[in-house]
Parts: C-alpha cells; structure tokens; sequence
C-alpha cells in the first residue's frame, strides 16, 4: 500500500504531467509515468505501450502485457487506474 504523501506526491505530479501537450519526447516520458502509476496502485502491465488521451488528465494506456487501463485524476484528486 501506498502512503498518503506518495500518493499526493503522485497525483500532482500525474496532473502537472498529463496537463502539457505532448511531443515525441513527451510520448515516451507519458507512457513511462502511466507505467509508475498503474504500478504504484499494484495493477499487473509490465510497460505501457501506447497512451491515447481522451481529456485533461485523463488516458487510456495500453500495456505490453495486453491489459489497458484508463487512467485519470479523481475529483477528490488521487490518481485512478481503470481496467478496460
């Protein structure tokens, strides 16, 4: 389980992230930090692959394993992984 100041931390962190319109380079560093995410709330996916964004911070992730998550900020403000 995660601690509360992880999972601020996190959150502010996944918002500041997914707010920032994004580049190539910016594709591979999203798909890294939805990896730590799903991971951090201990969701199976192994990497993301792909990363579609249907909103402000709000995506659906693809994994390598084949899972897909949809991953967003909550309105209390906690990152929130999905499955699909």
């Amino acid at each position: 389980m995660i601690t509360r100041s992880r999972a601020s931390a996190l959150t502010f962190s996944l918002a500041a992230l997914l707010a920032a319109p994004l580049t190539t380079a910016d594709d591979v560093t999203l798909a890294k930090d939805l990896t730590s995410v799903i991971m951090l709330l201990g969701l199976p996916c192994g990497q993301v692959v792909s990363a579609r964004r249907q909103a402000d911070n709000d995506h659906i992730a693809s994994c390598k394993d084949g899972n897909r998550y949809r991953v967003f900020v909550s309105a209390e403000g906690r990152a929130v992984a999905q499955k699909q």
